[in-house]
């Protein structure tokens, strides 16, 4: 039988009703034809309930013993699905990680999967189980202790089972009704997309857009894993949602398919360090050791043998940032005359296949950003986004600008 995978976020399993609900849509899918694999997260508001039991617990808590707890809300819900489904007379059982088994690294809270293989899962779908419901976020390492793949592990569980298991497609069940061309609560314009490239929708999760984590897309581009974005609170058909596929399978598109944005960015300048060779890694180097996640780099041109440096980081590193710098000054490492961070930025950013081969796409950008009496404070460019740093208090101005310069309410 063709194999499908469907993952129901927090939202979709949050109470009984709402797990009843998903189970009729995986019950009319059964029908359909498709063995089917079920990844469930925690209901709604478990996992930080459970992430705030281990930290008032033990603040320096052991990673082993973290994952322990907070893989059980994943547990329960694969249970209570199973139930469900079987009150139905679909023929299911629930899966614990550790029970396929989903392989992965050592690496506690933030494991990496490794391999998932097939023989247990098919074999009981060869007796007649119909629905395996698998608790997403969750695996177990080579010591044989259950690992977590960190928040929003799920998404990934889910595209790692549609690749191993040569799923036809992988739908995710979420609170939003597809992908949109922005966020429809800065700007009503906001479109859903029929069709996005995952180039696209991976930049677009990298650089604010909640819908997809970022780890899941990498792997759905990596596999071919065609994704679909449905709402677990609408009737959906065989066409509804936003389809996640390779550039291929998409006719036309606009140059610009959306515009993300991230409000918790901060700006970081060193001034006046010295120009020399190899100081950019005596920087970034210690920013690492702290994991710090650098994202836009600018360097301004020398005068005297000394330049200065800025980066943006999430507001929430700043003191990790500004610790690991002092750190580095007082070791001889670095010299640099001031530290100066500005915890007020956001970043924009305007993403689009299209761009490779259209020309403009950037006067375009920083024009209706003029227009609007906006100021860039940092560019970054690739080969498929433009990104800017700018005051966060323009931040709802200036995606509402891009969106409409762009033309994105309008289908290509």
């Amino acid at each position: 039988m063709p194999t499908l995978v469907m993952k129901f976020g927090g939202t979709s399993v949050a109470t009984l009703d709402r797990i009843r609900r998903a189970a009729k849509r995986v019950g009319r899918e059964v029908a359909n034809g498709y063995d089917v694999i079920v990844i469930v997260s925690a209901m709604s508001g478990k996992t930080n309930e459970l992430v705030g039991w281990v930290e008032e617990t033990s603040p320096l808590f052991d990673a082993r013993e973290y994952d322990a707890v907070v893989s059980s809300g994943e547990q329960v819900t694969a249970g209570l699905m199973a139930l469900t489904l079987q009150e139905m007379d679909v023929p299911a059982r629930s899966w614990a990680g550790w029970q396929v088994p989903l392989k992965t690294n050592s690496a506690h809270a933030s494991a990496r999967i490794e391999e998932i293989p097939t023989d247990n899962i098919n074999a009981k779908f060869a007796e007649g189980m119909k629905v395996a419901v698998v608790a997403g976020f969750q695996g177990i390492s080579p010591e044989g202790r259950i690992t977590t793949l960190g928040r929003g592990g799920s998404d990934t569980t889910a595209v790692a089972f549609a690749a191993s298991f040569g799923a036809d497609r992988c739908d995710i069940y979420t609170d939003v009704d597809g992908v949109y061309t922005t966020d429809p609560r800065i700007t009503s314009k906001a479109r859903k997309l029929d069709k996005i490239a995952f180039e696209e929708m991976l930049e677009l999760a990298s650089l604010g857009a909640k819908v997809l984590q970022t780890r899941s897309v990498e792997l759905a581009m990596r596999y071919k894993v065609r994704l679909r974005v449905l709402s677990s609170f609408e009737d959906n058909d065989d066409n509804a949602g936003t389809l996640v596929c390779s550039e291929e399978d998409i006719m036309e598109s606009n140059v610009v398919a959306g515009v993300a944005f991230s409000r918790d960015e901060a700006k970081m300048t060193l001034l006046s360090v010295a120009d020399r060779p190899g100081i950019a890694a005596a920087i970034f180097g210690p920013l690492a050791d702290a994991s710090v996640n650098v994202d836009m780099i600018v360097q301004n041109i020398s005068e005297d043998g000394r330049t200065d440096m800025t980066f943006s980081l999430p507001v929430n590193q700043i003191a990790r940032a500004e610790k690991a710098m002092d750190e580095a000054k007082a070791s001889g490492e670095i010299n640099f005359a001031e530290l100066v961070t500005d915890a007020d930025v956001a970043k924009i950013s305007v993403v689009g296949i299209g761009m490779r081969s259209h020309a403009g796409v950037a006067s375009q950008m920083f024009k209706a950003l003029r227009d609007e009496g906006i100021n860039i404070k940092v560019i970054t460019t690739s080969e498929i986004k433009i990104s800017v740093l700018i005051d966060r208090k323009y931040m709802e101005l200036a995606v509402q600008a891009l969106h409409d310069t762009f033309g994105l309410e309008k289908a290509a």
